[in-house]
């Protein structure tokens, strides 16, 4: 069985062979077992799930929270000749049905991508029930837990759906989780027996760094001074993305900004010249990285602190996918603490502020007490902040805490670009009389660059069209909507602003309940996450040993090359030039049997530098002589 998963990944993805761990987390499926993966970001948790999936008849359901993740993975899908559907908020009932009867319907559907929210729905319930599933995939599992950094209610479905799916096994993946959370995910899904795959987390080309500064602006440019390559500045919100861009350019350098305000278009068009090199640095919101695998990040700097410490691990390990150095670096000063622990007021409003934000917000849907179960709507927030006098900050976090007593769904992460499906054949196509060779020249662009439009709905990209065809946007909005009208085709414009969706029916104020394990208990653990934050920030310790003993793994030996380690040496030297020295080394010594004396001579410049680096590095047995006095590098 082995040779077959092999043989489809060479097919499918055009690898030879797996990465650590992805093999035996993919036999332990394939076997039958229930399955907890832990993967650091980057690993291929995807592959884990893809892989057995497409070695046996059926089809994977796939559970996960990330809509631009769902979209990017079943694009990605279909690209490799791989059929592949995904239900989320913002689609309308008829392209949810087409979905799902296309997935009971067609035995060449592989994969099936759901938010854990349709798992309450009794029309998606009734489908799954007469589905071929030999798969149920859970990705970012760790949200099943309360104990988790992200924790949405709906994910506790999941253990009833698999009564539905008796003898389907499962495979949770996430790329963070404390010990705590990995019981969790097992017991809430009801795992037969505890099974977990464990990757290290450990990255040994990845240096982190934090800096007590109180100029940070300064401080960055610096850093981007010493590091060369591409890199990442995360803030918290979306005014300071710009405002340090703006920054950066004014100081020569390449950059741009990036949040979920912006549209689809736009931050495609940002992340693509990020992602080919011609801007240097973006600067966003956590809202940026998502999916993104650029293998040659050589910097991820934190202006402000994180909530949780499995958020900085996430992000900064976006830094050095390619295995060559990067940093992960963290700005603070003193007022950072101050200003995270004032976080838990604003991450947590009085309840009954939260309760006056669920009446205003079924006021603003128009939802009827006792309506509105199953039902999604556009969201504009500022339009609401502005009609009904609250802060964006208030919203935002009630909206939050709605989610996660079951009440909304509140999602962000919407920006479905326009789709359309040919509801007339083509012969009766052929047959339709338009205006002129401008509206047959559309026609043919979409059925040219546009697979599967009379059988399901499909993306498209007008503003692409209208290059294509060198004519305003405009029109080919007003042709589609025409085409529409005549019932040629079923058209659904493009939507970006967030929706509200309702599980269940609206309730009269009197009936929500915000208890201790969805209000006080997860107000408790916030705070206890912003302290490890702090700690990680001012503790004078191994950072790496601090993030991994965070996670759960002992017995980890100090880096010797953060910010804490390094300040233990004295060389002088900042920790930028002792890592630069210290990989020149490193090559010298790889590539060239060398002894001490001859290493400056054989390197060229900085002998001083590079002697005291050297006898640093033989002092802290991170090299050692042979008995002919040659250099080698000692695996810490």
């Amino acid at each position: 069985m082995a040779n077959q998963f092999t043989e489809i990944l060479k097919k499918y993805w055009g690898y030879d062979s797996f990465r650590p761990l992805q093999e035996e987390i993919i036999t332990s499926v394939a076997n039958g077992y229930d399955t907890l993966a832990l993967m650091p970001t980057g690993g291929g948790k995807s592959i884990t799930f893809q892989v057995p999936a497409m070695a046996k008849p059926g089809i994977c359901l796939v559970i996960t929270p990330l809509i631009a993740l769902m979209k990017d993975q079943v694009e990605n899908l279909r690209t490799r000749g791989i059929k592949a559907y995904a239900i989320y908020t913002g689609m309308t009932q008829h392209e949810v049905g087409l979905a799902l009867d296309n997935s009971i319907n067609d035995p060449d559907t592989k994969f099936l991508y759901c938010s854990p929210e349709r798992l309450g729905s009794e029309m998606f319930l009734a489908k799954v029930k007469q589905m071929n599933v030999n798969l149920l995939a859970v990705d970012e599992s760790h949200c099943i837990s309360q104990w988790g950094y992200d924790f949405r209610p709906s994910y506790l479905e999941i253990a009833k759906i698999r009564a539905l799916l008796p003898g389907v096994p499962v495979l949770a993946v996430t790329a963070t989780a404390t010990p705590q959370v990995v019981d969790d995910i097992q017991e809430r899904l009801e795992f037969k027996k505890k099974n977990v795959f464990r990757k290290s987390f450990e990255r040994k080309n990845l240096i982190y760094l934090v800096r007590e500064v109180d100029d940070k602006l300064r401080h960055m440019l610096r850093i981007i001074g010493h590091i060369q390559g591409t890199g990442i500045v995360y803030v918290r919100s979306r005014s300071k993305t710009k405002e340090i861009s703006d920054f950066l350019q004014q100081n020569g350098i390449s950059a741009d900004f990036y949040h979920a305000g912006l549209t689809t278009e736009v931050r495609d068009e940002k992340q693509t010249a990020w992602k080919s090199g011609a801007t240097r640095v973006i600067v966003a919101t956590n809202a940026f990285g998502m999916g993104i695998d650029k293998p040659d990040v050589r910097f991820v700097i934190h202006i402000d602190l994180p909530d949780t410490l499995e958020a900085y691990f996430q992000e900064a390990g976006r830094a050095g996918r390619d295995e060559k150095q990067a940093f992960a670096i963290m700005l603070y000063n003193k007022s950072d603490k101050m200003t995270l622990q004032q976080r838990t007021a604003q991450t947590f409003p009085p309840i009954e502020t939260i309760k006056n934000i669920y009446e205003c917000v079924a006021n603003y849907c128009q939802v009827p007490i006792g309506g509105g179960k199953g039902l999604g709507f556009d969201f504009d927030m500022s339009l609401f902040v502005s009609t009904y006098k609250q802060s964006k900050a208030v919203v935002h976090n009630s909206l939050k805490i709605l989610q996660q007593c079951g009440y909304i769904d509140y999602s962000e992460d919407v920006n479905n670009p326009a789709r359309l499906m040919f509801i007339v054949g083509r012969d009766d196509l052929y047959k339709y009389k338009t205006a002129g060779q401008r509206d047959d020249d559309i026609i043919k662009f979409i059925l040219r660059t546009t697979s599967g439009v009379f059988s399901e709905y499909r993306p498209i990209d007008e503003a692409l069209i209208a290059r294509s065809l060198n004519c305003p946007r405009q029109v080919i909005y007003e042709f589609l909507l025409k085409l529409a009208r005549d019932k040629i085709i079923s058209y659904i414009p493009q939507k970006s602003l967030p929706q509200i969706y309702y599980p269940e029916e609206r309730l009269p104020l009197k009936a929500l309940y915000f208890g201790p394990d969805r209000y006080l208990n997860r107000k408790e653990l916030y705070v206890e996450k912003i302290d490890a934050v702090i700690r990680y920030a001012t503790e004078h310790e191994c950072r790496v040993q601090q993030l991994l003993h965070y996670f759960g793994m002992t017995d980890v030996p100090m880096c010797g090359t953060c910010d804490v380690c390094t300040s233990r040496h004295e060389t002088n030297l900042t920790e930028y030039e002792f890592q630069s020295i210290k990989s020149l080394i490193d090559h010298q010594i790889a590539t060239c049997p060398t002894t001490i004396s001859d290493l400056p001579d054989k390197i060229g410049k900085e002998p001083g530098k590079i002697g005291r680096v050297a006898r640093w590095l033989l002092d802290n047995n991170q090299l050692a002589e042979t008995d002919e006095g040659i250099l080698k590098i000692t695996e810490l």
